[in-house]
């Protein structure tokens, strides 16, 4: 362990750059072709799969998995993408544990389900090293403004230019990717995946990528709907709520800024952590946060849940990860102060009750030594244009991902019904392209 200089008990450099690698390995380790044939045996084919409608793209699980176990893994790919264009990503971060595998068949008799996700990413990393599996049709004439570049957009765009489109799409950030990119944990997308992944998806021609292009500065939705014929919008959720809780000192910072430095990252040792850390949340934000934070060097990371643990959005699995990994959870507490003159150097929490269904903060408090706090307490819709509707702090969008405003349309978690997975947003992407391009095309 190196002895850099540290301010409040945060460095950089606390594990050598062998262990860093180790730790930030890939979190599951590929399939070869041997294992994939044994995991493909086992499933049921079922005629009715209960995967298939447990996948928020209705992937056809029982075809792909036969096509890999009858040696076509190209053949299983081009049946993943067609659903779902970015099924190698969602191979790699969907919660498959509470979706597909949860559903399946051998999981309620044996209560070991097929590796749907692990055989899907077997698949798929085998077709992004060949030529793009899907052609453009006929030139419409049409051109299509997309928000964002993170999964939402990106499946828009996609299915927009097969259709004959022409698509450009703004995004805020220096690269396009979104979620993908920016905020998953660095073990669940290694060796630059994400942008991988984006190229092999702009070989269909017809997409043009604007960086640095963010709606109310740069670009404008009026401007965007006078000189496009559509506009979705799938700009996520760049507003991070606060605790309201010693913003102001050292230490203290969101989780959703700590990830997005370590994935840019180029040099993990770089990335400064304390060594008593706590973060307060109970999603998968706080729980890569929390990992990422130990697997950096902390010697104490506590994941602080207002509520009971199985009140928390992060899945059973990730929560089993966080205490494998040595991350402590505790539940039915929430922050109520900080301590510390300019610099953290602790978090008080009180604990919560249940009293007739509402949640109390009790009187009952306790302070954990800590140099650094991370705040992952939800995202919120930033810079919504005053043209679109908003419900619940999100856009209102129908079952066709229409807006209120004529020509415009939304999707991905800075819509109603976005449920913070890549997966539903990849499918409310490909949904609203295909309701723009019936309509586009004079259909209702």
């Amino acid at each position: 362990m190196t002895t850099t200089p540290r301010e409040n008990g945060i460095a950089a450099g606390r594990l050598a750059g062998p262990v860093l690698q180790e730790n930030f390995c890939d979190l599951h380790a590929p399939l070869d072709a041997h294992e994939a044939k044994v995991a493909a045996d086992r499933c049921y084919f079922c005629h009715d799969a209960p995967c298939m409608t447990a996948c928020p793209t209705s992937i056809d699980i029982p075809l792909f998995i036969r096509q890999i176990s009858t040696g076509t893994p190209e053949a299983a790919a081009k049946t993943i993408f067609t659903q779902n264009i970015l099924g190698g990503m969602c191979a790699r971060v969907c919660p498959t544990e509470t979706l597909c595998e949860e559903a399946c068949v051998r999981n309620t008799a044996e209560g070991q389900p097929v590796e749907i996700g692990q055989l899907q990413r077997y698949a798929t990393d085998r077709m992004l090293d060949r030529a793009h599996p899907f052609s453009r049709a006929e030139e419409t004439g049409f051109s299509v403004a997309v928000v964002g570049a993170g999964p939402a957009g990106l499946s828009a765009a996609h299915r927009l230019a097969m259709l004959g489109h022409q698509v450009v799409v703004f995004d805020a950030r220096p690269k396009a990717g979104g979620l993908n990119e920016y905020g998953i944990a660095a073990y669940k997308s290694t060796d630059g995946f994400a942008q991988k992944e984006v190229a092999w998806l702009l070989e269909i021609g017809g997409i043009e990528v604007r960086n640095g292009q963010k709606l109310g500065d740069q670009i404008t939705l009026d401007g965007l709907r006078e000189d496009f014929d559509a506009v979705f919008l799938g700009m996520g959720l760049a507003g991070v709520n606060a605790l309201g809780l010693g913003e102001d000192k050292s230490g203290v910072m969101n989780a959703v800024d700590f990830i997005a430095g370590l994935r840019q990252a180029s040099d993990l040792g770089s990335v400064p952590v304390g060594r008593r850390v706590v973060v307060i949340g109970g999603g998968m934000t706080a729980i890569d946060a929390g990992v990422q934070a130990k697997l950096l060097g902390a010697e104490e990371v506590t994941i602080a849940y207002r509520r009971g643990q199985q009140a928390m959005a992060a899945s059973e699995f990730e929560q089993d990860l966080a205490k494998a990994s040595g991350v402590r959870i505790l539940c039915n507490v929430a922050p109520v102060g900080v301590t510390g003159n300019g610099s953290l150097t602790g978090v008080t929490l009180a604990y919560t009750d249940t009293q007739n269904g509402k949640l109390v903060v009790t009187d009952e408090t306790f302070t954990l030594p800590a140099d650094q706090l991370f705040s992952a307490i939800g995202q919120s819709l930033s810079g919504a244009p005053e043209a679109v509707a908003l419900e619940g702090g999100k856009i209102k969008v129908d079952e066709n991902g229409h807006t209120s405003a004529k020509g415009v349309w939304a999707g991905g978690d800075c819509a109603t019904g976005g449920d913070d997975l890549t997966v539903t947003a990849v499918a409310e992407g490909r949904d609203a392209a295909m309701n723009i391009h019936t309509v586009l095309m004079g259909g209702k």
